[in-house]
């Protein structure tokens, strides 16, 4: 009889509202049609719960999860059940008198969304103009005593900046810059052929940021996450499906990643309707892609199924059409030249499309 993994991670997308526009935002384009959002008990429902699973580290995530009212008493609750929580954050409705309250409230650690170095590129990525009051709220964040990490998500636009960003980071305090090269799903994946970096950029920032690893090791942590396209290799589907992480969106659905959804056929249980415990071991959706039996060749006899599990469930559909193949990122995949063929399937002049203009228009970058 298989034991069902202990997951360690829970994602809380608290929201999907946001004042930012992202067009790399990993919520779904079709977001507008959310139901209503978990209220303050159940989300505390969830936290408690969570906690008696095993679960070790909450990232209260969103949208933008300063928009709910109730982020203190949220944050309280999980500290109560002794939750390593973090607040992941675009950081724009911030300001040192909240901060305060959040760490009060037990808050551990604060991740703040950087687009660019530089005020243009950030600007038209985030589609609002943000980049000063994300700066002075960084400074902030340090005054008052937080964890700082800096994310900032990697793409054609901004992949020139990587040394600015990195001098950035040691400029502001941080602790850890997070140089995540974009992954393409929901709204990143409506701009994938704006956003794709040349392979010389990539190479070249890959570079910078492997050197600047080893030079600044002790003082600033920098994980350089790999574009899936330019790099070949699969990544481990968020270390297996249903493994040790999950993600429950606004409305309480239970899923293995925030992008899950995407893929046909599976239906995913809310916390409204079953314990989460209950919805953890016994979900089909979230036993469907656990261990390997449902693997297909060349996955099934792959001596790295332990260590990618088939690569990404979610990237496996959208690229070749079912969850169950290997994912078209591998070199061993048979629908490998789909990737081949979109690495070089990119425009610098494509129309972005912004996060809540999907519905009526795409708009040129200003």
């Amino acid at each position: 009889m298989t034991t069902t993994p202990r997951p360690y991670t829970l994602v809380a997308e608290l929201t999907y509202r946001c004042p930012l526009r992202c067009v790399y935002c990993s919520n779904p384009v079709d977001f507008h049609r959310s139901r209503s959002e978990l209220s303050t008990g159940e989300w505390r429902r969830v936290f408690s719960q969570a906690a008696e699973l095993g679960v070790m580290q909450l990232h209260l995530s969103g949208g933008e999860p300063v928009l709910r009212e109730d982020l203190v008493e949220l944050i309280q609750h999980a500290r109560a059940n002794d939750l390593y929580t973090n607040l992941i954050t675009g950081g724009t409705l911030l300001d040192e008198d909240k901060l305060r309250r959040f760490r009060d409230a037990g808050l551990d650690h604060i991740q703040l969304s950087i687009q660019g170095a530089a005020r243009e590129s950030a600007e038209t990525i985030a589609g609002v103009g943000s980049h000063q009051k994300k700066l002075d709220v960084a400074q902030l964040i340090r005054k008052i005593g937080f964890p700082l990490t800096l994310n900032v998500v990697i793409h054609r636009l901004n992949i020139v900046e990587v040394p600015e960003l990195i001098t950035l980071a040691l400029e502001l305090g941080a602790d850890r810059l997070e140089l995540a090269n974009t992954q393409f799903y929901a709204w990143a994946a409506e701009n994938r052929r704006a956003l794709m970096p040349t392979r010389e950029d990539y190479d070249r920032a890959e570079e910078i940021a492997r050197a600047a690893i080893a030079k600044y090791r002790g003082t600033l942590e920098i994980p350089f996450v790999h574009n899936d396209y330019l790099s070949g290799e699969p990544k481990p589907c968020m270390g297996g499906w249903g493994r040790s992480y999950m993600c429950i969106n606004p409305t309480g659905a239970v899923m293995p990643c925030h992008a899950a959804a995407v893929i046909p056929g599976l239906v995913f249980e809310s916390i409204r309707d079953n314990s989460l415990e209950k919805i953890w071991r016994d979900s089909p959706a979230m036993n469907a892609f656990r261990g390997d039996d449902w693997m297909m060749e060349p996955c099934r006899s792959c001596e790295r199924k332990t260590i990618d599990f088939g690569g990404c469930r979610c990237q496996a559909f959208m690229l070749a059409g079912n969850a169950a193949e290997a994912d078209p990122i591998c070199r061993l995949s048979p629908h490998h030249g789909i990737v081949e063929s979109m690495r070089k399937d990119s425009a610098a002049d494509d129309p972005l499309i912004y996060r809540d203009a999907k519905s009526s228009r795409a708009l040129s970058r200003s």
